[in-house]
């Protein structure tokens, strides 16, 4: 029972580690002002980057720095499209999310001879795991040192947001854009600095699906968490804190299909595969009417106007 309760635990914290990284990038972009719905494609190219980077130099660690770096140039392109020419952040978002999962299989096929997924590539160690808790209850808890990065990243986020005038400008630009440009603020530069900083998160949060959980890079990798990290940045109420309580409670679901999936409860497949979704849904339904997002977020600024 203590075992299984363990493993429980460890596969939740698994699982919620890419959708926290996944919420974290949409916290800072829609607390200047920028929705990102592009999440869900961002987190694919990192996944991509990164499978495919470790798989040629053999260092888990690059492929992480390189999802960071090419889901952040694609970040970029929303950055442009929704900020500087002020399109709608919706479109743009949606747009990416359709070019993201060719772009990836593209890739995949070019530097793969044609195959629709990349070899197994060396994953990111563990923090905890069967190699230094073997013999107790506590190996099947299987930590990876990405599980503890999202957790220092959000408490990083948090005190950044909050405790610093920086992230006090962040607010404001998300809140009154009109009101921060009067004070000083360049608010497009804000905005170009959180969108950036929003796709690198979510292409660490795709890393760190497919080099520090199932080792490559597949085409139904992401399926879907780019757009649970957008539900959990709902319910966590726009807060980095309260959007990391949202994925593990997602990651608790993820967890319970595949704890139900392997045991002697007869459950249809199909019912299980759709629980999460089914989850998210469900908060959304009940929490969307009481989370208040930034006043701004969504909405393109033009420089003068009030």
């Amino acid at each position: 029972m203590f075992a299984n309760l363990i493993l429980l635990v460890g596969i939740t914290l698994m699982y919620s580690t890419p959708l926290i990284f996944g919420a974290l990038g949409g916290v800072i972009s829609e607390r200047s002002g920028v929705t990102n719905i592009g999440i869900e494609g961002m987190m694919v190219i990192g996944a991509v980057a990164a499978a495919t980077t470790s798989y040629f130099t053999g260092n888990p660690w690059l492929g992480f720095l390189a999802a960071g770096i090419c889901s952040g140039l694609v970040a970029l392109l929303h950055a442009v499209a929704s900020v500087t020419f002020a399109a709608d952040q919706t479109i743009s978002g949606v747009a990416i999310n359709m070019l993201a999962p060719g772009l990836a299989l593209f890739a995949c096929r070019r530097f793969f001879d044609g195959a629709a997924m990349t070899p197994i590539a060396p994953k990111l160690p563990k923090i905890l795991g069967e190699t230094g808790l073997a013999g107790t209850p506590f190996a099947n808890l299987n930590v990876n040192v990405t599980t503890v990065l999202a957790l220092v990243l959000t408490a990083i986020m948090w005190f950044v947001l909050y405790k610093t005038k920086w992230g006090l400008r962040v607010r404001a630009v998300g809140e009154h854009p009109a009101a921060a440009d009067t004070l000083g603020i360049d608010v497009y530069k804000v905005r170009y600095c959180c969108v950036i900083l929003s796709g690198m998160l979510a292409g660490f949060g795709g890393a760190s699906m497919t080099i520090a959980i199932i080792a490559q890079f597949t085409q139904t990798a992401i399926s879907g968490h780019g757009f649970i990290a957008m539900a959990a940045v709902i319910f966590g109420k726009w807060t980095p804190f309260g959007a990391y309580g949202a994925c593990l409670l997602f990651g608790f679901t993820q967890a319970l299909v595949i704890m139900l999936g392997g045991g002697d409860f007869v459950i249809p497949s199909q019912i299980l595969s759709m629980l999460p979704y089914a989850m998210t849904i469900i908060v959304l339904i009940l929490f969307v009417g009481r989370s208040v997002a930034p006043k701004a977020d969504g909405v393109p600024y033009v420089k003068g106007s009030r």
